[in-house]
């Protein structure tokens, strides 16, 4: 076959997303006779959708190169720019900043206004989110958007908004970043955009999406972003943080198995690529679902795989050493990673856990400081299921405070958004606690009544742990187990006190007290001072 027939070929391939027959095309033409630079640059793109990078790289180096020489000042930065881009999100910052440089050096070169420019304020919008800087960051995406909307670019455009959104979102104000979210992805449903900054752009709403605790929009440019990647089934690129997302908002809705087999999925597509990301977010879903399900020894397994992969592996982790009664540890890490953390979104992705793990600990004051954290982070951003979470973090925090009739209110809050978005395992747990506040206020007949609706959804669900804290709770269990000074512990757990207050009523240390309430959290297979005590007057302990 000439190579003008390849080219033609070539480029029909690249225009339908068959990236296979594409690479195959411009490969055999380029061996015939050196490409054209324009040729070269979509043969680049094909290497990236194929998840050749390294390739990638060369070929746009090889670009650039042309564009010097042929003195394409401007197309030889734009080629810059993306070689640095690719190269910074890598991890290799030294070889990604040198090129960024480049780029910048170039455009100086030239004396008129130019796009590029405006290309050249997103990696200092980056380098202003990672100095913690969220307004000027998102001030800095917003004059990228004007210099990309001036000169009609529709690629700058759509990465500049979609990066002001996500910084928008992150700063609290969620309404004005997911508002520029939904505008950039018309761009991308419309087909407007460019491959790469297709599947740039999907990914990054989405991940905005979620930050907004927004899962209804998640789920429906996940749907677009999976039909997209469907069309091409040659990409490796994009394909595994697809698998991801998909798998993410499948364990929300309750189909865990669906979820394990779609983030495994995810697992072989990053693979192909080496996709560190898409493969620390796979193992993280299994670390959960495993978790939930009670497969302890698998959850602990795929957190070490997410942490390998360079994600932070809380508050899963914690929440596993919770559920393997290991108290000490689970405070120690979930403390620990909140500690290490200042990003408003970062903290609200960690405090309900902490919450949870400090009334397990007993230390309700703990948990109310977090609750109380929560609820101010959640302002301006309070939309979508966060409303849920604070309402939830609340309710158990009043009903470990033994004000149950506070606690009900903030629950029904809860349950109701949690039944709208379809969250089968989270609003289960609302209604354990709910039955727990109804028993508290003796109401035993809605207590058994919500009960009985919360363990037929765990159950269904197959949430092990859950089932067995349920049956405890709902009075399945008719032995306890528990020693005299445990029961002696438990009375007064019961009646609120704290355990340094405990240690001293009874004359013991406070790690002692602790290790009596760890023993009775594990015998009456419970997790919080509050289920403890709903057992305790249920089986007439008190």
């Amino acid at each position: 076959m000439h190579a003008v027939e390849l080219l033609e070929r070539g480029r029909a391939s690249y225009a339908r997303g068959a990236w296979r027959d594409a690479h195959e095309a411009f490969s055999s033409a380029d061996h015939l006779a050196p490409l054209a630079v324009e040729d070269l640059e979509l043969l680049a793109t094909v290497a990236y959708m194929l998840g050749n990078e390294p390739e990638y790289v060369t070929r746009l180096e090889r670009a650039h190169r042309i564009y010097l020489d042929d003195g394409e000042t401007l197309r030889a930065a734009r080629v810059a720019f993306w070689i640095g881009m690719h190269l910074t999100s890598g991890g290799e910052i030294g070889q990604g900043s040198g090129w960024l440089g480049r780029t910048q050096r170039l455009v100086d070169r030239v004396a008129e206004d130019c796009v590029e420019r405006g290309y050249l304020l997103i990696p200092l919008a980056f380098q202003q989110e990672a100095a913690g800087e969220l307004d000027a960051a998102a001030a800095t995406a917003g004059d990228a958007a004007a210099v990309a909307e001036r000169f009609g670019d529709k690629d700058g455009l759509a990465l500049s908004i979609q990066l002001q959104g996500q910084l928008l979102v992150r700063r609290g104000r969620v309404v004005e970043g997911l508002a520029l979210l939904d505008e950039a992805m018309v761009a991308v449903t419309a087909g407007e955009l460019s491959p790469i900054v297709t599947g740039l752009v999907y990914c990054g709403v989405i991940m905005g999406c979620q930050t907004a605790y927004e899962p209804r929009r998640a789920q429906e440019w996940t749907a677009a972003l999976t039909q997209w990647c469907e069309r091409q089934p040659d990409m490796v690129a994009y394909s595994g943080r697809c698998h991801v997302h998909r798998a993410e908002i499948m364990q929300l809705k309750g189909a865990w198995p669906d979820a394990l087999e779609e983030a495994r999925h995810a697992t072989r597509r990053a693979a192909k690529g080496n996709h560190r990301g898409a493969l620390a977010g796979a193992a993280y879903v299994q670390g959960e679902v495993h978790r939930l399900r009670g497969d302890f020894e698998a959850a602990e397994q795929a957190y070490r795989e997410a942490s390998r992969y360079g994600r932070e592996a809380q508050p899963g982790l914690a929440l596993l050493r919770l559920e393997q009664h290991k108290m000490d540890a689970a405070v120690a890490a979930i403390r620990r990673a909140l500690d290490a953390t200042t990003d408003p979104a970062d903290r609200v992705s960690l405090l309900p856990a902490y919450a949870e793990i400090m009334l397990a600990a007993g230390d309700v004051a703990a948990a109310r400081v977090a609750g109380d954290e929560l609820a101010e982070l959640a302002t301006g951003r309070d939309v979508g299921f966060l409303s849920a979470i604070v309402a939830h973090t609340r309710g158990a925090i009043d009903l470990a405070d033994g004000d149950a009739a506070a606690a009900l209110p903030a629950l029904r809050r809860a349950m109701q958004v949690w039944a709208e978005i379809d969250a089968p395992y989270e609003a289960a747990r609302v209604r354990a606690l709910m039955g727990a506040a109804c028993r508290a206020l003796e109401d035993e007949d809605a207590a058994a009544l919500e009960f009985e609706v919360a363990r037929r959804e765990f159950e269904a669900l197959g949430a092990e742990p859950d089932v067995a804290r349920i049956d405890a709770l709902a009075g399945a269990r008719e032995s306890h187990g528990l020693t005299a000074r445990e029961l002696e512990v438990l009375r007064l757990v019961a009646a609120g006190r704290t355990n340094r207050a405990i240690a001293a009523e009874l004359v013991l240390s406070e790690r002692t007290v602790d290790r009596h309430v760890s023993n009775i959290f594990a015998k009456l297979v419970v997790t919080s001072r509050a289920a403890a005590t709903a057992y305790a007057y249920e089986h007439r302990l008190l």
